[in-house]
């Protein structure tokens, strides 16, 4: 009767084209046929009717728990362990999203290597497991040092998460150098770069830049940025990566901006459409207005949180202050103003200079009039 009503209603056909699962019938206490479903390579009992969420959810569980077990005892089952712990899953979206294209590189050199070849002393003339992965991380990085940088770093959480759970005795990493070495020092949005900027820049786009400067946040967080985080006064956030909550007071530029733009989507800043930004499409049409604004410095959208961290110390602001609103530890707060206010200082000192050279060449011409007679 069961499986009467199976076929009846298109399941049965549907589970016969099910790769990987065996069904068996069984007859109960009371006569009845019931139909049951396991993955057919380790016999989990699968949940559910075929054809629902709730078997489909069940069977994708399986299959995890398959791979687990195929790969145990190696580099890809320990990623797969990460994967699935606390640490992974308190970070962000977008640090996950990222760190999966990271470790999906790792599984494919590495990932059929067994845990203990990356603690064990191997005997004289064959490399270690530090050895391979560094020269690995050095051929990556002649044409790709920053995305080399990248898995390896991604890795490395792995293995010291790995430490910490006891599953190796130490990481085979550690510290390592870095190929990609990036000084952004000099690079801050200096107040003709904003006004270069805002001359071409779409309404769409003055909003970003403006929210951004005068709020010190994280591209991702503007973004995602909902008209309720604003009640007329300030913003209220909290920050995706560091998951910190954030208030900041808005100035009376930002009112004015805000006040103006149109309400059409749950979040603050969205696309011509309406609907809010994809990060991708975002970034396209950002870069399109600063080349069209014909800003020669390779400036980026995140060096605005930089120039607006310098913006509000010029103001006056303690480092404890501007690491209120910005959500920095004070410490980078500091770190941040000790690289990037040394160009605006330099400039501000170059104009005083010249400044005064200039009185002081008025002066002497005056004086020289007045000696002669002239």
């Amino acid at each position: 009767m069961v499986e009467h009503r199976l076929r009846k209603n298109g399941w049965l056909s549907m589970h016969v084209r099910l790769k990987g699962v065996k069904r068996v019938r069984k007859r109960l206490a009371d006569g009845t046929i019931r139909l049951y479903h396991y993955d057919r390579a380790t016999m989990t009992p699968i949940a559910g009717t075929p054809g629902t969420s709730e078997f489909a959810a069940s069977q994708a569980e399986a299959g995890r728990a398959k791979a687990q077990t195929r790969s145990a005892g190696t580099v890809e089952w320990l990623i797969r362990q990460y994967r699935q712990s606390g640490v992974w899953k308190r970070l962000a979206a977008s640090t996950r999203e990222i760190g999966n294209l990271n470790l999906k590189a790792v599984e494919e050199k590495w990932g059929a290597m067994p845990i203990e070849a990356l603690t064990i002393v191997p005997r004289p003339g064959v490399p270690s497991a530090r050895t391979l992965l560094l020269d690995w991380h050095e051929g990556l990085a002649e044409t790709h040092p920053r995305a080399a940088d990248a898995k390896l770093s991604a890795f490395n959480g792995v293995l010291a998460w790995a430490v910490d759970k006891g599953h190796i005795p130490r990481n085979p990493i550690g510290t390592f150098t870095r190929a990609y070495r990036a000084n952004r020092a000099d690079l801050i949005w200096l107040p003709e770069n904003i006004a270069s900027f805002e001359s071409v820049a779409s309404p769409k786009m003055h909003l970003a830049m403006m929210l951004a400067l005068h709020t010190g946040q994280r591209q991702g967080d503007l973004l995602t940025l909902p008209w309720s985080a604003y009640d007329g006064e300030a913003i209220t956030l909290r920050q995706g990566k560091t998951r910190k909550l954030v208030y900041v007071p808005t100035t009376a530029a930002l009112q004015v901006a805000l006040a103006s733009a149109p309400r059409r989507s749950p979040t603050i800043l969205t696309m011509a459409s309406g609907r809010p930004w994809l990060k991708r499409h975002f970034h396209t049409i950002w870069t399109e207005t600063v080349k069209a604004a014909g800003i020669a410095d390779d400036l980026h959208f995140h060096d605005l949180r930089g120039t607006a961290v310098t913006m509000l110390a010029e103001a006056g602001c303690t480092v404890p202050e501007i690491a209120t609103i910005t959500g920095h530890s004070q410490a980078h707060a500091q770190k941040i103003l000790d690289r990037y206010l040394a160009r605006t200082r330099t400039r501000t000192l170059a104009r005083s200079a010249i400044a005064k050279l200039e009185d002081h060449r008025r002066t002497r011409q005056m004086e020289t009039k007045t000696e002669t007679g002239a």
